[in-house]
């Protein structure tokens, strides 16, 4: 396709500066903005060159550079687990009314095009069914069980433990984190949005992403990050439950390329699509690759829990392969072996912002 102007925000984080990259490689002009939170870069991270300093909260500052603005890919927010109730206000101001003053302004500026960068964390669990194939909705897992080593979800009714299936991007949305509650709103706010405005969202819900460039020690740390932490220090990777917990690993690449097609390929209304690799993994089956490529310590499986963390959620790819012929390139097993040894951000982050 023709080359289109794109506003890149939270160019500079992990994953934006991935996309950074790929947008400009394929041709694409693109105005990248960051507001370089503590957070995400640490107290002394200087502003990275072509990238402008930006608030997606400034709503006067984006009418200055939304002008002649084909489509936005909105990467900018506070990330983390979610689960301090002290941080709700900055999860709130930053990804909520960010996003809300970002879609104002487009609408302003005449700009119908949105990609959002949004998360699996709204399904909350995945999906799960009986043995028979019968899908069985689940709640939150018995504290009892958790204590005696019970992980996986059983039939309230019968007793007889879960399997995962796929989760489709139809499936209902439940966040159990402040992160996930503000990712899930900002879906809502771009839908209606797309609504209000006759305007075009593709919403991609990132699942677990990885790769060179992640930050080590910040709230945007994921566990293939802190496994990675542990075995540079010499110290075995800390599995919780059982190593059973069953995810769906994508590498940043692959996200650069989604939101590269999202990019080229405007879709009618709001769609969200699961992004992800397409094959599974567990959590112990991580943390051994990464330990087996580095030539250990040996995971060590501790049996603990974290109350909220959901068992399993895998994405079904099949809907964006479908729309936007998106297929990960990148195998978990391939690229945790990559990642092993791949250079990581040393900034160690603030917590999340008080303003």
């Amino acid at each position: 396709m023709s080359p289109v102007r794109v506003l890149l925000t939270g160019a500079a984080g992990f994953i934006g500066s991935h996309i950074h990259r790929t947008l400009a490689g394929a041709g694409h002009e693109v105005l990248a903005v960051d507001t370089m939170l503590a957070a995400a870069h640490g107290p002394e991270a200087q502003l990275p060159e072509g990238i402008q300093r930006l608030d997606v909260r400034d709503g006067a500052a984006l009418d200055d550079v939304l002008r002649g603005i084909d489509v936005v890919c909105h990467q900018a927010a506070v990330v983390g687990a979610g689960v301090n109730a002290q941080d709700a206000p900055a999860y709130a101001s930053h990804n909520d009314f960010g996003t809300a003053t970002l879609l104002a302004a487009m609408d302003r500026a005449g700009c119908r095009r949105l990609v959002l960068a949004s998360s699996m964390v709204v399904y909350g669990e995945g999906r799960y069914a009986g043995h028979s194939g019968v899908p069985v909705e689940v709640g939150v897992r018995d504290t009892a069980d958790l204590d005696n080593g019970i992980f996986d979800h059983r039939d309230q009714r019968t007793g007889e433990v879960l399997d995962w299936t796929l989760v489709e991007e139809n499936a209902p949305l439940c966040p159990r984190s402040l992160y996930a509650a503000s990712k899930l709103a900002q879906e809502n706010y771009a839908f209606a949005w797309s609504r209000a405005t006759d305007s075009t969202v593709t919403a991609l819900r990132y699942h677990n992403v990885y790769g060179a460039d992640m930050p080590r020690d910040t709230p945007y740390s994921g566990v293939a990050a802190i496994f990675r932490s542990s075995l540079e220090a010499g110290k075995p990777p800390q599995v919780f439950e059982d190593g059973g917990q069953a995810r769906d690993f994508v590498h940043v690449t692959d996200i650069a390329s989604a939101n590269l097609a999202a990019v080229e390929q405007p879709l009618s209304g709001f769609v969200p699509l699961n992004v992800s690799s397409g094959h599974p993994i567990t959590i112990g089956e991580v943390a051994a690759t990464l330990a087996a490529a580095r030539g250990g310590p040996d995971p060590v499986v501790t049996g603990e829990y974290r109350s909220g963390d959901v068992r399993h959620i895998v994405a079904d790819p099949a809907e964006a392969r479908q729309l936007l012929g998106f297929v990960a390139q990148v195998s978990p097993k391939e690229g945790l072996t990559e990642f092993a040894f791949a250079p990581l951000r040393s900034a160690k982050g603030t917590g999340a912002p008080t303003v």
